[in-house]
This record gives C-alpha cells, structure tokens and sequence, in this order.
C-alpha cells in the first residue's frame, strides 16, 4: 500500500510517497519498508523509539508530534485511534464483507461468544470467534494474547478470516480495547452488552469512568443493532440514549426473556419468549447467569435470521465453555468445577447458583491477581463467605505483589463473617487440599483462572491450568 493512500485515510499530507510493505508498534519488530506508529502511552512514549525504528529499516512514521527523524512523518492527532484506521484500510476493510458481532460487558462475553458461534454453525454459517480464549476460525486454533487483540493482528486476522470464506465474526470487545480505539472504523452488524460490573478500577478509577469506555460501543451508529441486558443499571442508560434498543432480561420488562427456569448441576431448561415466539431451550451449563447469555445470543442470532428452532439446536449442541463454570470432574461423589470468576459478581453468579444445586457443603477455592484493582479483593472474600461453607483462599496470578500481601487484603472480607477458611499460597497445593476434603453432594468451585493455562510469578509466566490440575489429582 502506498504512503499517500494511508495519509489519505488519516485526514492528514505527506510531502513524499513510498510503498509500505507492513505496519508496526513494536520498534523491536521493525521491518525494512515498515510504517511505524509513534503515540504516548500511559507509562511510556514510543516517539523514543522512532530512531530504533528508522534504523530498522521504517519507511515512514506517524507521530502525534514532529520529530527531528529523516524519516517521511504524518502528523496525526491521536497515534492509537490511527493504528486501528491505517491496519483496517491496510488489510482492505475486511469488516465491510464480515458480519461482525461485538459483545461488550463486564461477565459473559466469552460464553455468547460460543453460544453464538454454535447457534450459526447450526445454521450453517461459517462462524470465526475472537477473544479471551483465542482465535479461532477455519479449522484455525492460535492461542490468546489479548481480549481484543491490538488493531494491527485484528484487522490481519480479518483479512485472513474473509479470505477463508468466513461470514460471521464473534468478537469479544474490552473496556481497554474501546478506551484505545482499538476497533475504531470497524463496522459491527450487532452489539451486545452484557453487563457492568466492579472489574479494572486499577485503570479506570471508578465505575463511571469504565462504564463510559463499555457505552462507547453503542455511540455514533457503530452498531446497526443493539442487543441490551434490561437488568443492568448501565445497560438500560444505554438502552435510554438509542433509538431502537433491542432488550433482553428476566426480572425487567423486555423484548426478550425466559420463562420456567430449572436448574441442576448438569444444565439449566427454561422456555424462551423471543419476540412472541416461544421455545423450550436445553443448556449443557448450569446457573442463571447462563441463561442470561443464550438470551443475548439468541435474540442477536434471531435478528440476524436464524430460526428459533436452530438457535435452540445450537444452544443445545454447545457441551460447555473451558472454563466457564465448567465441570471437570466427580470426587468422593462431589462435583468440582472451574470458573472464569475474578470479580465479585462473576463470584456471586456462579456461587449463588451453586449453592442452590449443592446438596452437602460448598467450597471456594480463589485467589486474587497480584499489580491489579486492590478494592475488589475484599469484595470478593465478602462474596465468597457469603455463599461459601468453606473458603480455600489462593494465588491467582501475584505478579510481582507478595502472595501473603494478597491474601491479607482478601482475608478482610473473609473474617467479619466468622466463617472457617485456609490460606494457601501455592494453588496447587491448595486444590490437592480442597479436593481431599470433599465428599458424597459436595461442590468445590475452584475460581478466578478459568481456561488459563499459565500462574504469572515475578514476571514468568509458567505453565498452570486448573482443569488439569484437577484431573491429575482425581487420577491419583
């Protein structure tokens, strides 16, 4: 692509032209013929890297300031949204011939995600997912880096998705990712909100602040439709600011909901009321919060021209999500599962549901990621006392943070409850522990990790994954 087309995209001159053979952020994967992208961050300014760049061989740059570089420079306002507007135009617009699905909120995304895809492939649709598992797309697997991956791969995983004949994208869309335009000019044929909940406060600051970065999704017409959970306070100010919100919900009025709902440890069956049409729908994964998601699926798929008879087919067909409130195994007659959970409402949902469905004791096994928003650690002892008979408090990622310091801050929540708990740093000693305490209508949960496959010490990630911690143990 030449250097002009790309200032022309960026609303800004060049006072030469050249061939750019790829686009790059990262000075030390500079290729010859690149066009680097210069931008401020929040803790460092890759303008200081732009003569690493240059001698790597950068064709060009965009910087949001002149710099003293030989190099052919456009001046843009923003560097960020100017990643996602060159990677988009550079990889063809791929998005215009893709219809995408985004699905934004605090819990959830992930399970619609799936919900969606196996309701599509019931249709017979070539379906594409993007998210906090991977990618994964014609027979492709490449494995997960970032929720919503940076524009640059993004919009060269799209190119490569339409290539391969691929009509429907399921995308997983961050508060981080909307905060830095990172799917800025991407055209979505739907947008689904989830919910808002405490989560990422170490960098928005307050809800308000992360719940405004969750509505940017929905500003400007970005979505053609819009899916909304009319049970959550955010969702319906966002329903409130559109003109022709489509609604979902079990407690407030809305286009969609459900009703009979009964609930095991093997699944959840409820009747779904979609549009006045209605349908008993059999789900593989058990708790209310899940019947919260196939409604967003559903309703998104019905819109989008799927019968209701194949939505609940492919609801059906979907066995379970690696890590979402996932059994992974019977012990002395307990059931144990794994779960995403790492907020106190993910916590709450899938422990809430639990306790409903559990005939002996309820443990918690759970931690709390080190270098990340402090205030929900208590939170989350508090919810876990709560619903827990039995707390096994954990690592979960400490970074670079002291374990015991973790712990303490979740212990603060724990105690006012009077409740029995262990601490246990190492995570694997901590589920040998819990899942030899278990007995006949038991349920262990074993949270905040879900289908990771690393515990991030001291800056190493090393090899970690709850499912197979478990089943090791269970086999001995």
């Amino acid at each position: 692509m030449r250097l002009e087309e790309i200032a022309h995209v960026l609303g800004c001159t060049v006072g030469c032209d050249a061939e750019i053979g790829g686009l790059c952020t990262d000075s030390g994967k500079v290729k010859k013929g690149d066009l680097f992208f210069c931008y401020k961050g929040a803790r460092f300014d890759s303008h200081d890297c732009a003569r690493e760049a240059e001698s790597r061989g950068a064709a060009a740059l965009v910087c949001e300031r002149r710099l003293d570089c030989p190099l052919p420079q456009l001046i843009v306002g923003d560097g960020r949204a100017a990643v996602a507007k060159a990677a988009r135009a550079f990889y063809g617009a791929a998005d215009r011939k893709l219809k995408i699905v985004a699905i934004t909120g605090t819990n959830g995304k992930t399970t619609t995600s799936y919900m969606l895809n196996g309701i599509f492939r019931a249709a017979g649709r070539r379906c594409g997912v993007i998210g906090t598992l991977g990618v994964f797309y014609a027979g492709k697997c490449i494995a997960p880096e970032l929720t919503t991956p940076d524009p640059v791969y993004l919009h060269s995983v799209l190119r490569d998705m339409l290539d391969c004949e691929v009509e429907y994208v399921f995308m997983e869309v961050s508060a981080h990712a909307l905060h830095y335009d990172k799917v800025a000019g991407i055209s979505f044929a739907a947008g689904i909100f989830t919910n808002c909940t405490h989560d990422h406060l170490d960098f928005f600051g307050d809800m308000a602040s992360y719940a405004a970065a969750k509505k940017k999704l929905f500003e400007g017409g970005r979505c053609a439709l819009a899916v909304i959970n009319a049970d959550d306070a955010v969702g319906m100010e966002i329903a409130r600011s559109l003109p022709s919100p489509i609604t979902y919900g079990l407690k407030n009025p809305a286009d969609v909901f459900a009703v009979d709902v009964e609930d095991d440890l093997e699944g959840v069956g409820f009747v779904l009321n979609l549009f006045d049409e209605l349908y008993e729908i059999e789900l593989n994964l058990p708790g209310e919060h899940n019947v919260y998601n196939a409604m967003a699926a559903a309703t998104c798929a019905k819109l989008l021209g799927v019968d209701i008879s194949v939505i609940a087919e492919g609801l059906a067909a979907l066995k379970g999500v690696p890590g979402r409130l996932e059994r992974v195994g019977i012990y002395n007659g307990a059931h144990i599962f794994v779960d995403f959970a790492h907020t106190p409402d993910g916590l709450e949902k899938s422990l809430a549901s639990l306790k409903k469905l559990c005939r002996g004791k309820l443990y918690c096994l759970f931690g709390c990621g080190g270098d990340r928003d402090r205030a929900k650690r208590p939170q989350m002892g508090a919810v876990a006392a709560k619903y827990a008979d039995f707390c096994i408090i954990t690592s979960d990622n400490p970074r670079y943070e002291d374990p015991y310091d973790i712990i303490r801050e979740i212990e603060e929540g724990v105690r006012p409850s009077g409740k029995a708990y262990v601490a246990v740093t190492d995570r694997e000693t901590a589920t040998q522990y819990a899942v030899n305490i278990l007995k006949e209508g038991d349920v262990l949960l074993v949270a905040g990790k879900g289908g990771e496959n690393y515990q991030e010490i001291m800056g190493i990630k090393h090899s970690y994954n709850d499912n197979t911690v478990i089943k090791n143990i269970i086999g001995q």
